[in-house]
């Protein structure tokens, strides 16, 4: 509502007026400024609004808007020294996580992060959807425990296979959704067997948890069931978490034929696998075989369906499914933890994906993400012919195997000063990298001209 162009304007220019003021001085009226600067009434109230939650003007029903007491300066810095001693050691390492989300510097060419550009965003779809949602009677009020019932129906219907609503808990976004269910089915100092790289996000969780990140490794057909069974016998781990389509960051996706052995050698060793389908809207290639929740007949599948990816970042909804006494006890710490998602946001969610442009959306931002990708793999044999790399069939990145002996680490802080923003593939290892890599995106960019940009700048710091 406040970021009107015109009302943020107008509050800058009052600062100016409110800085030259007493405490306590009025300022002119509304209708005053009004004429002053030639805005509109509505102008003038939501550029004071602005000033108001700024601590800078107070208002007066009747009366005005007065400026402000201002805070007496603290006559030396705080002493928080004590909180040392009461923290602790650090259990939560943000840094991968922070590098993620933090926007890219003025002119940088993005050639990460994991959203899509608002360019390919549903976001007129979306504030449709809200004001549809917002209309609702009941749009406000405590949502059914498990989620909005028409929303889990659709979830059950897009996952397929026996997946019934029942078997659905409606959760606030893929991220809480992992640290739901690792909180509630691996106790604090057990391994977590992940794929290795594998996504930044769950080693993050796992670590803040008390979990143990135990590498296996993948390649380009995903995760290796021979070595997973090694895993299980050498570390006694009872929960295997991965991503079977379009992985974050390889972008590859588990051959057909080791999909029953992930599942025969999870069902052998007596372990949950927490199955994270980030990206099943986001294919655009051969397409990637159905979830392995459709296959599980024994409720050893706990599977995550995000709905971020494919629509927008603060669109935070998404399912977990799961089945037997593990989705009672999901269910259970989800409350304890968060009460519920956000009702808002699951009606929102379910008046876009029931509404007729929802299949153009996807139809659209797969052939986008298509030209993206082939846009970067173009730019990357024009520019640095000698870079090996993967080619997904959907989600949004690219895996790039560096020469040996490169500091990967090193090579994105050297982009980013030449004005390209890529991830290091150290951080994606949850044990000792097996060699340099970089995880470069391809839907985050402005466009397909900018991802040749973004390939040029990178390949002035990357001699191959």
């Amino acid at each position: 509502m406040y970021q009107d162009s015109s009302a943020l304007s107008l509050a800058d220019r009052l600062r100016s007026e409110v800085s030259a003021l007493r405490p306590g001085q009025r300022l002119p009226s509304s209708r005053k400024l009004v004429e002053r600067y030639r805005v509109s009434p509505v102008t003038v109230t939501r550029a004071l609004s602005l000033l108001t939650a700024e601590g800078l003007v107070v208002t007066r029903p009747g009366s005005g808007a007065y400026v402000a007491e201002r805070p007496v300066p603290a006559s030396g810095p705080a002493d928080y020294g004590w909180q040392a001693v009461a923290l602790g050691d650090r259990s939560v390492d943000p840094s991968g996580m922070t590098w993620l989300l933090t926007p890219p510097p003025e002119g940088a060419v993005a050639l990460s992060g994991g959203y899509l550009h608002p360019t390919l965003q549903p976001l007129r779809a979306l504030s449709l959807a809200a004001a549809r949602a917002a209309r609702r009677p009941d749009a406000w009020e405590v949502p059914p425990l498990g989620g909005v019932p028409e929303l889990r129906a659709w979830f059950a219907r897009t996952i397929g296979g026996s997946v019934a609503p029942s078997d659905v808990l409606v959760s606030s976004g893929g991220q809480q959704s992992l640290t739901t269910v690792l909180r509630a089915i691996a106790p604090p100092g057990s391994p977590l067997l992940v794929e290795s790289p594998t996504y930044l996000g769950v080693l993050a969780v796992a670590r803040a948890s008390g979990l143990h990140p135990v590498p296996v490794p993948a390649d380009e057909h995903g995760l290796r069931p021979d070595l997973l069974a090694e895993a299980f016998e050498l570390t006694g781990a009872r929960v295997l978490y991965f991503q079977p389509a379009y992985q974050n960051p390889t972008g590859a996706t588990l051959a057909a034929e080791r999909r029953a052995e992930v599942l025969a050698v999870a069902r052998a060793a007596g372990a949950f696998i927490v199955e994270d389908d980030y990206a099943s809207h986001l294919g655009f290639g051969t397409p990637a075989p159905a979830p392995l929740v459709s296959a599980d007949p024994d409720g050893r599948v706990v599977h995550i369906a995000s709905m971020t990816k494919a629509t927008a970042p603060s669109l935070r909804v998404a399912a977990v499914v799961a089945r037997g006494p593990v989705a009672e006890r999901i269910r259970s710490t989800q409350l304890v933890a968060e009460f519920f998602p956000a009702r808002p946001l699951q009606e929102t969610l379910l008046e876009l994906v029931t509404s007729p442009g929802w299949p153009r959306h996807l139809r659209a931002v797969r052939a986008a993400l298509r030209s993206r990708r082939d846009a970067l793999t173009a730019a990357l044999a024009r520019d640095l012919p000698g870079l090996s790399h993967s080619r997904p069939d959907g989600g949004m990145h690219l895996w790039a195997r560096l020469p040996d002996g490169t500091d990967d680490e090193a090579l994105a802080r050297d982009a980013l000063r030449a004005g390209v923003l890529v991830n290091a593939g150290r951080p994606f290892f949850p044990a000792e990298p097996s060699a340099p890599f970089l995880r470069l995106s391809y839907g985050g960019a402005a466009s397909e001209a900018e991802l040749s940009e973004g390939v040029r700048r990178l390949a002035t710091v990357l001699h191959i």
